[in-house]
């Protein structure tokens, strides 16, 4: 992604809009200037569109997110996801052309209800874009303005007083200590991008917003779409799933269920995409004949007989899975009505593990407020002896890094370091070894340590006291549960008290994809699983 600066303010007296077309004619580009983008605006025939667009080579429309009236019409609906998705989308679109890009908050007065609710700093949170806040000098109402984004995870890069309070004032403010602060009047404001653009240039993001890496997650899915099936085409959720999934086009869709039935639901619901869908009933489709006869060749060495093998797939989960085994499909998501075992034993009976792996195992993407964490394996392996921990720690740190985490790996224990004995403890220990020795094969560098508890593995003033000398405890972002009892609790205590989005269980070290669903799942995690699926099957 471009580099890009937020550029927001808290009242008129700071122009935002000046410093912005100052940054795009001061900071330095390859092959040209900055690209420049506002998210809302309040008049779309504004003059400084046209004006930007000429200077920058682009149409009036490229530059700005939607208009306050689109906004307000999304927010009423109660669609606030899709007017962040919009955002996202347009903005990537014009950063893809770019190779930084200026980004100006909304305009301030018309959007003084939004400011309140927090959703100009949502916008640059989930644009990962450091926030350069103006403000007229009133140190209460920068503090506040700072605090706001803040609160919503965007990351504060630095606060300019205009004509107001001088920079020693207000770093005395609670809220403001910390932040890189500038007091300059407004004649100087031309002359801030030659301190700031250096900055910007220099500056890593380090919050990764649940919306964020969603829209990243489909971004990859798009590059290189997939067709996934869906067994339980008689649920309402995987219905709606599958129709936002084909409006957002990142991947394809096949549907097994009675035909007739799912066009009926799909005017029921109002559905205007799912007429995209390809759809099978099993007990009918044209190629049923040729799965069934690749189904007893694959069985037959286990008692299977042709007979056997017909009556085996008029279960929806055997017919997909040979679906993906055919290659009639790249991946399947199953499991909004039925139980992990009946989605995960046809795929190893019939896709099988991955050449060095002994089992299946599984993680949950954590998507926290502000950075995604590795949990496995929370969903297949009861009591995972230490080998199979081992094995189920290197093969997660490796879903982790395919998903944009940086892996550092806990092995999770009642006990940090050698604090505490006993057979559980001592089994940690042992899986520690073991992986550590797997992962010096076959992912060389990989930061492993344990046994640990999990306030030492990610809280770094807990990990001082406890295991000061770790590269791990502090800073984990894949856990590693000793058993699935403590994988599958941890996973849902995180995730119902802090708020956390859940995108799993990612199965892993299949030969090919297949993801199971809660039967509890909502339509949205149907579709980061079948854009998880999407990517797996890349």
């Amino acid at each position: 992604m471009a580099k890009n600066v937020f550029l927001a303010s808290t009242d008129q007296a700071a122009d935002k809009t000046a410093l912005a077309k100052a940054f795009i004619n001061s900071c330095p580009c390859q092959g040209g200037k900055p690209g420049y983008f506002q998210t809302l605006t309040d008049n779309p025939d504004n003059p400084k569109f046209a004006e930007l667009a000429s200077l920058l080579g682009k149409t009036p429309r490229d530059l700005y997110g939607l208009t306050i009236a689109e906004a307000v019409d999304l927010l009423n609906s109660g669609q606030k996801a899709v007017l962040i998705e919009e955002i996202l989308g347009r903005y990537a679109r014009l950063a893809s052309q770019f190779e930084a890009v200026i980004i100006e908050g909304g305009d301030p007065n018309p959007l003084a209800a939004f400011e309140l609710q927090g959703l100009g700093a949502e916008l640059a949170a989930n644009l990962a874009a450091p926030v350069l806040l103006l403000s007229g000098g009133d140190l209460a109402l920068a503090a506040s303005g700072v605090r706001v984004f803040k609160d919503r995870q965007a990351e504060i890069l630095g606060l300019v007083l205009v004509d107001g309070a001088n920079a020693a004032e207000a770093a005395k403010v609670e809220v403001l200590k910390g932040v890189d602060i500038q007091s300059v009047k407004a004649s100087e404001l031309a002359q801030l991008p030659a301190q700031w653009c250096p900055k910007i240039q220099a500056y890593e993001t380090k919050v990764v917003t649940p919306k964020r890496f969603e829209y990243n997650l489909i971004e990859r899915a798009k590059a290189n779409k997939k067709k996934i099936v869906l067994p339980e085409g008689d649920d309402d959720r995987v219905l709606l799933a599958a129709d936002d999934i084909l409006r957002r086009q990142f991947a394809d869709i096949v549907i097994l269920g009675d035909v007739a039935a799912i066009k009926a639901k799909a005017a029921e619901l109002g559905l205007k995409h799912l007429d995209k869908a390809e759809l099978v009933d099993i007990k009918t489709a044209s190629f049923r004949q040729e799965l069934v006869d690749q189904f007893y060749e694959l069985r037959k060495a286990k008692g299977v007989t042709p007979e056997k093998a017909d009556a085996q797939l008029h279960d929806r989960n055997w017919f997909a899975t040979m679906m993906v085994k055919a290659k009639k499909a790249d991946g399947m998501v199953s499991g909004a009505a039925g139980t992990t075992a009946d989605t995960i034993r046809p795929a190893l009976s019939i896709i099988k593990t991955k050449p060095g792996c002994s089992i299946a195992s599984s993680v949950f993407l954590m998507c926290m407020k502000d950075k995604v964490l590795v949990f496995g394996d929370c969903a297949i392996n009861t009591n995972p002896t230490p080998q199979q921990l081992a094995e189920i720690a290197v093969i997660s740190a490796q879903t982790g890094q395919a998903f944009g985490v940086d892996p550092k790996v806990a092995m999770l224990s009642y006990s940090t370091g050698t604090s505490g004995a006993g057979p559980d403890v001592d089994a940690i220990h042992e899986a520690t070894k073991l992986a550590q020795e797997s992962a010096a094969q076959h992912f060389p560098g990989l930061p492993l340590d344990g046994p640990m508890q999990f306030d030492a593995a990610l809280d770094p003033k807990t990990a001082k006291g406890k295991m000061p000398n770790s590269k791990v405890a502090g800073q984990a972002t894949v856990l590693v549960f000793p058993s699935l009892n403590a994988g599958n609790i941890g996973y849902k205590a995180v995730q119902r008290t802090s708020g956390a989005v859940a995108v799993g269980p990612i199965i892993q070290g299949l030969n090919a994809p297949v993801n199971d669903l809660s039967r509890g799942c909502t339509v949205p995690d149907i579709i980061n699983t079948v854009a998880i699926t999407a990517v797996q099957a890349q």
